[in-house]
């Protein structure tokens, strides 16, 4: 029992620092760019209505939608959108042109999750930066310098891992809610009235009076829930009922109570609305306050750019993106990993955001747009979900879903009005990342049907090559294909050029599923074909590390031979051409012709996931 209490409450401090980073410092910015923004007139009761709806928007979206709702619906104990997004799948996949559609919006809203790694560290590091101007307005124009220099030095030190720093990150964060806490009750003892805005009752006055002002702000409100999504992404590292406890016990009450003496602050002082998080703060405490929120943006940046790491890796071996050098930082976490072309790629991206917008309040501007889209994907796909993957009742499953469904689409549309003054950046960026993926993804589904159609059956062509059987060499001979049941080229390369034949040999295919997980027991499928042949299937979930040797190594129990400094892996060759068989546009033959031709060298196929042939023809000794 003790030993259970211990491992709660560490799991509940580590949810703290890497689920909650980026929602706990949402107090940065968000009150400053409701008021600021012109649009609300500074009256008490407006103070109190928008405090309400911060407070309702905080109940409604995370409470009760992700943290209640969303949280049940786990893959094999595994969260986030792609993992709801083989659930919905695997929901409706008697019914393909439903399901392709589902596919289509699911990788769409995982594509904007690029977007949303762009913006998110660009707003929070330069928010926290910001405070330097509160400081001291002579350090204004040292911002942009410093964030910059800050998200470098960020970027550099993801190739060594998180492992190291990783165990600083709850009690960092900790203190940070702690922090925003004491000042925020600092400020509500002293106007105490401003509790009164826990009513509902305050946000719907508020709608009612001035209903096009909110629809308008709702736009500037959403930056109070940026995060939510982790919080069903991060489920399978530290389940449910931490990330609950973490939510409900320390990261809500923080949050309600830092935001609610920002308002205390602004019926006082109105004119504290330029920043009125650091203007919280006593003189004295300003420069370690900025020091902090630096520390806790950096925590809430990191966590980010590890979910982008993961998210590439599980896109990559679904089958929606070419092969990328995926480097393991952990000798004991498998899941800590390093992706090189993603993390300059967004570095480089964040760099353009942060001189393009200069100021966190134009940053604001730009974000929302894919965050809000993601929450309504999110809830989408939870319908499908729970209607045709539960069986729920649909009047049941209309009423869970449609009010959430009307929320979402409220902060979304409201979000749309910033397209033109941003909101088109990250739009741009997850288009992007839609189109590579689904040119690949459709290029590779083309190119594996002609390889079928041009394919030898290989039961066949075994029969007719040990008919006059070819001279045998010792060791074994790892043939990697795309498609099982087929003669790998590379085979016939070998026999035409060196005409040998290894002692034993495997036709080997890697198979990824729409499942986070599967099991060493059910990793291998072996069929025997005669003459120390043997036709063997691996299959992977989408958070497996496929690793082809090991795996092999493992079924010498069920009669294959395989000595590892006696073993040579070849790789199916095929070559792309333009025009590889039609079904796409000219351009997009093109993109996909040079993603392929771009793909990585031989010996990283060891890692590749299904329908992932390379243009290789090379042997590989291990």
């Amino acid at each position: 029992m003790q030993n259970s209490k211990s491992s709660l409450a560490a799991l509940t401090i580590g949810a703290i620092g890497v689920v909650y980073g980026d929602i706990g410092t949402s107090v940065l910015y968000a009150v400053k760019e409701v008021f600021g923004s012109g649009h609300v007139p500074f009256t008490p009761q407006n103070v109190y209505g928008v405090l309400s709806i911060f407070f309702w928007t905080l109940t409604v979206i995370v409470s009760i939608k992700y943290v209640v709702l969303v949280l049940r619906a786990d893959n094999n104990g595994e969260g986030g959108l792609i993992a709801m997004l083989a659930l919905a799948s695997q929901a409706v996949k008697d019914k393909p042109k439903l399901r392709q559609a589902l596919l289509a919006v699911g990788i769409f809203g995982t594509s904007l999750f690029y977007g949303d790694g762009v913006i998110t560290p660009a707003i929070s590091v330069l928010s926290a930066v910001e405070g330097l101007k509160i400081v001291s307005p002579h350090l204004d124009e040292w911002v942009i310098p410093l964030t910059l220099v800050i998200l470098l030095m960020l970027f550099v030190v993801q190739k060594r891992g998180t492992g190291g720093i990783g165990k600083f990150f709850g009690p960092i964060t900790l203190v940070w809610f702690a922090t925003i806490a004491v000042l925020g009750a600092s400020h509500i003892v002293r106007h105490p009235e401003i509790l009164k805005a826990l009513s509902p009752v305050y946000a719907v006055r508020f709608i009612f009076e001035h209903p096009k002002v909110t629809f308008i702000i709702l736009g500037a409100v959403v930056l109070c829930v940026t995060g939510a999504e982790a919080l069903y992404a991060d489920l399978g590292h530290f389940g449910k009922k931490p990330i609950r406890v973490a939510w409900f016990s320390v990261v809500m009450p923080a949050l309600t109570v830092n935001y609610f003496g920002q308002g205390a602050l602004l019926l006082a002082h109105p004119e504290a609305v330029k920043n009125p998080f650091f203007v919280m703060a006593p003189d004295w405490a300003l420069l370690p306050l900025v020091v902090l929120a630096t520390a806790a943006t950096v925590i809430a940046s990191q966590a980010l750019i590890t979910g982008a790491f993961s998210v590439t890796k599980q896109v990559v071996q679904l089958g929606y993106l070419p092969r990328l050098n995926v480097q393991h930082t952990s000798v004991r976490d498998t899941g800590q990993i390093y992706v090189p072309a993603v993390n300059w790629g967004l570095f480089v991206a964040i760099v353009i955001a942060v001189v393009m917008f200069r100021s966190s309040s134009a940053l604001a501007s730009a974000y929302g747009i894919a965050v809000t889209l993601d929450m309504l994907i999110t809830t989408i796909l939870t319908f499908f979900v729970i209607r045709y993957g539960w069986g729920y009742p649909l009047a049941l499953c209309i009423g869970a879903t449609c009010w959430f469904f009307l929320v979402d689409l409220a902060f979304f549309t409201s979000n749309l009005l910033k397209l033109f003054e941003g909101g088109w950046f990250p739009l741009m960026i997850g288009g992007f990342i839609f189109t590579l993926m689904m040119t690949w993804k459709r290029g590779r589904s083309i190119l594996n049907e002609k390889l079928v159609t041009d394919a030898i059956d290989l039961k066949s062509f075994l029969e007719s090559v040990f008919a006059v059987p070819p001279l045998r060499v010792p060791g074994t001979a790892v043939f990697l294909t795309a498609e099982p049941g087929t003669v790998p080229n590379a085979m016939l390369h070998n026999l035409k050029h060196n005409k040998v034949l290894h002692e034993h040999n495997l036709f080997v295919t890697v198979r990824s599923h729409e499942v986070p997980w599967i099991g060493l027991d059910r990793r291998a499928e072996i069929e025997p074909m005669g003459h120390d042949c043997w036709q063997v299937i691996l299959h992977y979930g989408f958070k497996n590390d496929p690793d082809v040797p090991r795996a092999l190594q493992q079924i010498r129990a069920r009669g294959c031979e395989l000595e590892a400094m006696t073993t040579s892996y070849f790789l199916s060759r095929d070559t792309v051409v333009p025009t590889i068989g039609g079904g796409m546009s000219a351009w997009r033959e093109k993109l996909f012709a040079q993603m392929h031709h771009n793909a990585s060298a031989a010996a990283d196929f060891l890692n590749l996931p299904n329908n992932s042939v390379v243009e290789l023809g090379s042997k590989v000794e291990i």
